[in-house]
């Protein structure tokens, strides 16, 4: 097993209760009974793949929520700890040849957990100000980011990290501390509600998806996609009412926040006529693209407007392949691998489309990753909250992206890129890690 240290929520009290799941949205019968229990999933799995019990599986895991329905487990510890180290990478998913739709199952199981069960009186706190706080509000969110870049610059944080000060803190506080996003000014904050002019001939208008910290760590990202959309014909409309997306909140089993997310950025992106809403975000998309899922039941008025605007939702990548791209790109002398996003191949089922890409690269030589479809460790804030399952999960990447020899390493999500580059970091080559759409901006600038 691991360690009591790995599960932040393992010393909690589940509320009393006399059997089965309390209010509130649950797994469903309906979802669950198609799975077969044949074990196809096992090898898909990251926590099976690394602990080899059969409760940190796919088909564990569903097993315990058939016991908690029930009343045979309880909504306690145990049930907690295996849910949790869930990294809802949907791999299980794709291997799947049940078509048993895992990640709707865990991501209600930890919704069961948000409502009924007690975390620890810090944990609580902490997940309060991140989850209800800070990330659904925009003006918190800058506050947040301008700290931390004072913080950054300061000479603050390169002082903790020579000192090792952080190491004398319990819970791997100085490995989290080295996944921490770089702020990038001006944040992308700025260009909210702006509009972005095609280069030459429009053919599309779309609008942008910015994300929530994306705006404060990935502001260059954001910049990049908006000039490689422009560069292919789009006029680029950045909403100004738009608000996170809510998928940190799905997949931790805040439901309610989630929706009311939904809600307004639903409002906000329907009073445009777009070809296309675009997100460079693998977990953003796959969220914002199931949206029609938080209002199936609850909030059903907005179930409609969810699949209109879900419908319009298109992955960056997916789009650019999906067109007639401009392809007046430069040379790009690289030896390069690709790692995939586990929202873009298993959730969104899009593989093809960022190979594509590269694809047409001039000089690029692209080596295919082995076991590039098994997670990498991110997982949204799974590699600060189970850290340790994280870094195993990330020195087997690593060894990996190790055998391509590649100069670079491509992949097309934010918190895959935060995770990879503290690989290369601990690795301490030169590799240099990039979105996919990084690439392709740069090889534009390069063509003049």
């Amino acid at each position: 097993m691991i360690p009591k240290t790995e599960n932040i929520s393992e010393q909690g009290t589940a509320e009393t209760k006399s059997s089965g799941y309390g209010p509130g949205e649950a797994p469903r019968w309906a979802d669950y009974s198609r799975c077969v229990h044949c074990g196809l999933c096992l090898n898909a799995c990251p926590t099976y793949r690394e602990l080899g019990l059969e409760m940190d599986s796919p088909r564990g895991r569903i097993y315990q929520m058939i016991q908690v329905e029930k009343g045979r487990l309880p909504l306690g510890d145990s049930f907690v700890q295996h849910i949790d180290l869930c990294l809802d990478c949907r791999a299980c998913e794709t291997a799947c040849p049940s078509g048993v739709e895992y990640g709707k199952l865990v991501e209600a199981a930890r919704a069961q957990i948000e409502a009924h069960y007690h975390r620890p009186p810090l944990t609580t706190l902490l997940r309060k100000l991140f989850y209800y706080e800070i990330l659904p509000n925009p003006g918190r969110l800058r506050v947040f980011g301008t700290l931390m870049r004072l913080y950054q610059r300061s000479g603050l944080e390169a002082l903790l990290r020579v000192t090792h000060l952080l190491k004398v803190f319990p819970g791997r506080l100085d490995r989290i501390a080295e996944l921490a996003p770089r702020m990038e000014k001006p944040f992308f904050f700025n260009r909210l509600g702006t509009t972005v002019p095609a280069e030459g001939r429009r053919r599309y208008r779309v609008a942008f998806f910015a994300g929530c910290i994306a705006n404060l760590s990935f502001a260059r990202l954001n910049d990049a996609t908006v000039r490689v959309l422009a560069k292919n014909g789009c006029e680029v409309i950045i909403i100004r009412d738009q608000v996170c997306c809510g998928a940190l909140h799905v997949h931790a089993g805040i439901r309610d926040v989630a929706r009311n997310l939904a809600r307004q950025n639903i409002k906000a992106f329907a009073a445009g006529d777009f070809d296309a809403v675009i997100s460079n975000a693998a977990g953003c998309g796959s969220v914002l693209k199931e949206y029609p899922l938080l209002f199936a039941e609850e909030g059903k008025e907005f179930y409609e407007p969810a699949r209109e605007f879900a419908a319009k939702l298109r992955d960056v990548t997916e789009f650019l392949a999906g067109i007639d791209m401009n392809l007046n790109l430069g040379i790009m002398k690289f030896r390069a691998t690709y790692q995939d996003p586990c929202h873009l191949g298993h959730a969104q089922r899009i593989r093809s489309a960022p190979r594509k890409l590269l694809a047409a690269v001039p000089g690029l030589e692209l080596i295919e990753l082995k076991e590039a479809e098994v997670c990498c460790g991110s997982a949204g804030v799974y590699n600060v909250v189970h850290n340790e399952m994280s870094e195993r999960l990330l020195e087997g990447k690593m060894r990996r992206i190790a055998e391509t020899k590649a100069d670079l390493v491509l992949t097309a999500n934010p918190g895959c890129l935060l995770q990879l580059r503290a690989g290369v970091r601990r690795e301490g080559n030169n590799q240099r890690v990039m979105h996919v759409i990084e690439l392709l901006d740069e090889a534009y600038r390069v063509a003049g």
